[in-house]
């Protein structure tokens, strides 16, 4: 029971992983539709790129996931099949894994990886700035815009 459970949390994590990477392309594009700064932080969109550089870098040299492979082993050593057939692992691998052949994924992660680096010349990353008072810069613009007595 155990395996079987930390099998799920491990579907779990990598469905968040592809829900940052997805769900974060759609922030960018509509935050800059809107006009939102929080979408050129450069930690965001430096982890939003590594990440998506990774599946690529794995779609090319033909390997799994190691998500995948965890959690097929995880459920293997339970006594299992490697995919899911309790209920949040059945509906997360639902989610996440499809049939197709292996082109296909490969065509797909690379299309979105380079729409991914083409938000950067739509909207390009606001790079840190050194401050030495040790305040963060969000403090410094806020306190700058508050009227003075």
């Amino acid at each position: 029971m155990l395996w079987l459970v930390t099998a799920d949390f491990v579907t779990v994590i990598h469905a968040g992983y592809v829900a940052f990477v997805v769900v974060g392309f759609v922030a960018i594009l509509v935050g800059w539709a809107a006009g939102w700064h929080w979408v050129r932080n450069f930690y965001f969109r430096s982890a939003h790129l590594a990440m998506i550089l990774f599946v690529c870098c794995e779609a090319l040299a033909g390997m799994t996931c190691p998500l995948t492979v965890w959690e097929n082993a995880l459920r293997v050593r339970e006594g299992k099949s490697g995919y899911s057939s309790d209920f949040i692992g059945y509906w997360l691998d639902r989610l996440i894994f499809y049939q197709a052949p292996p082109w296909i994924f490969t065509t797909v992660y690379l299309t979105f990886g380079s729409l991914v680096l083409l938000t950067f010349w739509f909207t390009p990353m606001q790079w840190p700035t050194a401050n030495r008072s040790g305040a963060s810069n969000f403090t410094r613009r806020d306190y700058a815009r508050r009227p003075q007595h």
